[in-house]
């Protein structure tokens, strides 16, 4: 049985808990296999955090382009961040944006793996 601490030390909070529960039915190969693949694909709250706070710059929705949220991206790109007040929302929700995300590709790893 694998522990999410062995293998991503780097992730906390409901993240932590999330692959922990997707972890519990893997084997260590398996654990080892999933761990790499979806290390690679996450996508770092503070990352998130940091381009949210371009929008402030000029550059508002990279944060949303970078999650795979292409519409909202280009509509935040386009409305100045729908008028500052979609960055500002983002950037109080920054870590649940990071989650939803990392969520989906925990998914989709875990279906390459089984």
């Amino acid at each position: 049985m694998a522990n999410v601490i062995d293998h991503l030390p780097e992730i906390e909070g409901d993240e932590m808990i999330y692959i922990n529960k997707l972890l519990e039915g893997l084997n260590e190969e398996e654990a080892g296999k999933f761990t790499n693949v979806y290390r690679a694909r996450r996508k770092d709250p503070q990352l998130i955090l940091i381009t949210c706070l371009l929008g402030f710059l000029g550059f508002a929705g990279i944060h949303r382009l970078i999650i795979n949220q292409l519409g909202m991206g280009i509509l935040y790109l386009f409305t100045g961040g729908l008028c500052v007040i979609g960055t500002v929302v983002d950037l109080v929700n920054y870590k649940d944006l990071a989650f939803q995300y990392n969520r989906q590709v925990a998914k989709e790893v875990l279906s390459y793996i089984k």
